[in-house]
């Protein structure tokens, strides 16, 4: 059932997806179609998509979050430029783009070399980017505060475009933190073959010479695994262990990707890296894994722990998708239908990455 927001007389609204209450489901309403200012772009959705992300923003106790009710869900937006501000440039009506989500200060040097998803004063700031305490794109319409958070994705369909702003970019970034122990008979293995992780598969094969080992709990992600170009696949269970080492030359991984980031996909990835290998944490599964020393962890042993990834590198995963090294595995359902999407979500029964589109 869609409610009415608070709006005032004679002015154009539109639909949208809002959190209005701390750990409720997100409410279906009406609100007034914002109007750009200064160097606003006002974008019209093509598609938004939708992950894990934003349960976890839905389930979040109040207090938990710096972020400001209400706002708009959605991070993952492509659509077309609708109306400029009077001081906004850099686009044109009617291009079709992408927004980067996460929005930092603006003014700092990672912002302003385009790493706002490390921005320097992100602790000060009541949001973390479209959707994420500022107004995002589950709506008709999404307000983005400058061009410069634009990426144009020219005739890339919009359902492709969209998971690629934080499925893409979160594993592009990810691999591009590794590439430097991925030469030439290395190999890495992806635990975790979903919305992030059949992308990080992709990305892997076209970026690097690694062999790509992929590991989940569900066939049907394996069987996604090899249809992305994984060269090797097993099931999450006690002897998947020595069947990785096995499959890296007896001498274990030189990088685990977790995109689970439990405590069994934690200890699995500790347990089988070779010295030197590096471990990239990108999955909230809630895990944990003690690091010490001495410990049982290989010597060399390194952590990272990736968030989002920078506007270039937004630019280059589209240009990857437009050749066709990358393709999503995309669910597509009307935004009317959003909160029974996110239960399907919440229950597991998305495939790959779940996409709204207008109605």
């Amino acid at each position: 059932m869609t409610t009415v927001g608070l709006t005032r007389p004679g002015t154009v609204t539109m639909r949208a997806l809002r959190l209005t209450t701390w750990g409720e489901p997100p409410t279906p309403t009406r609100i007034e179609r914002p109007v750009p200012h200064g160097d606003e772009v006002l974008v019209r959705t093509e598609a938004v998509g939708l992950c894990h992300s934003d349960l976890h923003v839905v389930d979040k106790g109040a207090g938990t979050l710096p972020y400001r009710l209400p706002f708009t869900l959605g991070h993952e937006v492509a659509g077309q430029v609708a109306v400029l501000g009077p001081e906004a440039d850099g686009v044109t009506v009617g291009e079709r783009v992408v927004l980067y989500g996460p929005w930092g200060c603006g003014t700092c040097d990672r912002c302003a070399a385009g790493m706002d998803n490390y921005c320097d004063r992100r602790h000060t700031l009541t949001w973390h980017g479209a959707g994420l305490g500022r107004d995002g794109g589950m709506a008709e319409y999404v307000l983005v505060p400058s061009a410069r958070y634009l990426v144009p994705i020219g005739d890339l369909p919009a359902d492709q475009a969209a998971p690629l702003t934080d499925a893409g970019l979160t594993s592009y970034h990810a691999v591009a933190g590794l590439r430097s122990v991925l030469g030439k008979g290395a190999t890495t293995v992806v635990i975790g073959v979903g919305g992030l992780g059949h992308l990080a598969v992709q990305i892997l094969r076209a970026t690097t010479p690694s062999r790509v080992l992929a590991v989940d709990i569900r066939e049907e992600a394996l069987t996604l695994a090899y249809r992305c170009g994984a060269h090797f696949g097993a099931l999450l269970r006690a002897d998947t262990g020595h069947e990785l080492r096995a499959q890296s030359g007896g001498v274990g991984p030189d990088a685990v990707l977790d995109f689970a980031g439990t405590t069994e996909s934690l200890e699995l990835a500790a347990s089988v890296l070779r010295p030197g290998g590096a471990l990239t944490l990108v999955g909230s599964g809630g895990g944990h894994l003690t690091v010490r020393k001495p410990g049982a962890l290989p010597q060399g042993f390194r952590l990272s722990l990736p968030f989002w990834g920078t506007r270039p590198e937004l630019a280059e995963v589209i240009a990857l998708a437009r050749s066709g090294a990358i393709r999503v595995e995309t669910e597509q359902f009307p935004l009317s239908t959003a909160l029974d999407v996110f239960e399907r979500l919440r229950q597991g029964r998305v495939r790959g990455r779940a996409v709204l589109v207008p109605d």
